[in-house]
């Protein structure tokens, strides 16, 4: 059963980026979030707050894995993450998404994912001046703030609702409608029909 979204935590990973994205996919209750660190260590992150991994990297259930998520921090940019890309490789080979927002992305070309794949990131060439062995550079989307495509989901810095958003696609968590009412009231405040004082999004 793949019921669990893995989402890896570091020192001064950074925790807002896809915090709206571990919302909704806690919202139905449907769906367990573990965290996961290199270690079980406890770490903190950039906004200060202190996570005590539920498991490490080596302990990834691959037939619970729904999804794995990578935040962005300031240790990809320096050529850390042979760990990460390939528990990224091992989730996606056994069937399951990946997703990196930010400079979460660099483990997701690290790991040869973006080669393939239509993706995006924090702008052209962010990806190949930390990722040398990355050949996706003619599959790059500069026209959107987050993507999926073949399993893989990609995001800019800037695009932290659209990367909820097809989190939520690539989940299934909402129908169609449903959805495009979630992106309309977060991005661009427009409440949906039924709204009055909370959100009430049908399952």
């Amino acid at each position: 059963m793949r019921d669990t979204v893995y989402f890896l935590v570091f020192d001064d990973f950074i925790d807002w980026g896809a915090a709206l994205a571990l919302c909704e996919i806690r919202r139905p209750g449907e769906w367990r979030v573990q965290t996961v660190g290199f270690t079980r260590q406890p770490v903190t992150s950039m906004g200060g707050l202190q996570v005590l991994p539920d498991l490490s990297l080596d302990q990834l259930d691959l037939d619970r894995a729904a999804l794995l998520i990578f935040p962005g921090g300031h240790q990809w940019e320096h050529g850390h993450g042979e760990a990460a890309a390939a528990a990224a490789q091992r989730v996606y080979a056994a069937g399951a998404p990946v997703a990196g927002i930010d400079t979460g992305v660099l483990p997701l070309a690290r790991a040869g994912l973006l080669d393939d794949c239509r993706h995006t990131g924090n702008w052209p060439g962010h990806i190949g001046l930390h990722a040398p062995e990355y050949a996706g550079a003619e599959q790059y989307d500069a026209t959107v703030l987050a993507v999926s495509d073949g399993g893989v989901i990609s995001a800019s810095e800037l695009g932290s609702v659209e990367f909820a958003r097809e989190v939520i696609r690539t989940l299934d968590l909402y129908n169609a409608t449903d959805r495009e009412h979630w992106y309309r009231l977060f991005k661009h405040a427009v409440p949906p029909p039924w709204f009055g004082g909370e959100t009430a999004i049908a399952a």
